[in-house]
């Protein structure tokens, strides 16, 4: 699905198709456009999206080949960011991750979404509600947006997360959990890695922005908003992010030694009742053997002794053990 917004001065179109040259007919290279490829795998109509735009031809193959994480650093044409931003949907325990590409040029932007990235939707509807001169501020403001609602999205992951820890901590810290509850953590935790590349190709973009005198697709008023907004934010963000993960791997070291308690426990009271029974098996062994003349074997209170000295031996170990808290 193909989404085309443009941005006039006091109003924003929406026009939504599936054809690629119906949409690249409505799109007047005298606005802001704002275009989504939702769920948009045709690699013929991505180039001819691209070659619309002038782009090099080489980033069909990099929106279909995954390339890789972050802000490509070759911005000749654009500014191009492959992201994989974790969201706070939540599926079999694990956080939701979409992944897509986000296209900056002189007055457009084109996000591909392999899978439709909410904050992006919600973001639209915001922008159908406000008044928002796109066409006076620059198509790097709405680019600005878009980050500072990634980075507002992880405050909820984070508090999501933080939550969900709280109830796992009463687990683990009262030895109430199990394999599962060790699962849990791991999982949340190994879903959680994508966060850290967030925040490293947002640092990535500044820095450019910064060390590149010839940047031309982020304006300098949106550059001053990054630095003064963007900046502290994303060092928050970093520090519980950071701070999350080392809560994650305590719980994961604490369940990792209840649970190896637990075994051990078992095991020792294995070990015990194996040496509480060890002499009545080497009594049954011993009256086992098939000897002639063994004496016991006239006497008619033989049977009912050994029965007792076996049940005597049981219930004293069993008692001592008890005495002992082995058991």
């Amino acid at each position: 699905m193909l989404i085309l917004l443009t941005f006039y001065p006091d109003n924003l179109e929406i026009f939504t198709s599936r054809d690629v040259d119906t949409v690249l007919k409505r799109i007047d290279g005298s606005h802001n456009i704002w275009l989504r490829c939702i769920h948009f795998r045709d690699r013929t109509g991505t180039a001819r999206i691209i070659k619309h735009f002038g782009l090099n031809p080489s980033r069909v193959n990099m929106i279909f080949n995954h390339s890789p994480l972050g802000i490509d650093e070759d911005v000749e044409d654009c500014l191009f960011d492959s992201y994989e931003i974790l969201t706070s949907q939540i599926k079999n325990n694990e956080f939701e991750v979409v992944r897509g590409n986000i296209v900056v040029g002189k007055n457009f932007i084109i996000t591909f979404e392999i899978t439709e990235l909410k904050i992006l939707s919600v973001l639209a509807d915001n922008l159908q509600k406000r008044t928002l001169d796109i066409q006076k501020l620059g198509i790097d403001y709405l680019f600005y947006l878009i980050f500072k609602d990634v980075l507002n999205n992880y405050e909820t992951v984070f508090t999501y997360i933080s939550r969900k820890l709280d109830d796992l901590e009463d687990e683990v810290l009262e030895n109430s959990g199990d394999e599962s509850t060790y699962q849990k953590i791991a999982t949340m935790r190994q879903s959680t890695r994508s966060g850290r590349r967030n925040f490293q190709s947002i640092k990535l973009l500044m820095a450019i922005m910064d060390n590149n005198e010839d940047f031309q697709w982020i304006g300098q008023p949106v550059k001053e908003l990054f630095n003064q907004e963007l900046v502290h934010h994303v060092d928050k963000l970093w520090q519980e992010y950071q701070a999350i993960r080392a809560w994650m791997s305590e719980l994961m070291e604490i369940q990792r030694d209840n649970i190896a308690s637990k075994t051990g426990e078992r095991i020792n009271r294995l070990t015990i009742l194996s040496t509480i029974f060890l002499p009545i098996t080497f009594m049954s062994g011993f009256y086992g053997m098939n000897f002639k003349y063994m004496p016991e074997l006239e006497q008619p209170w033989a049977y009912p002794v050994v029965i007792c000295m076996m049940a005597l031996i049981v219930i004293g170990s069993i008692a001592y053990a008890k005495k002992q808290r082995w058991l």
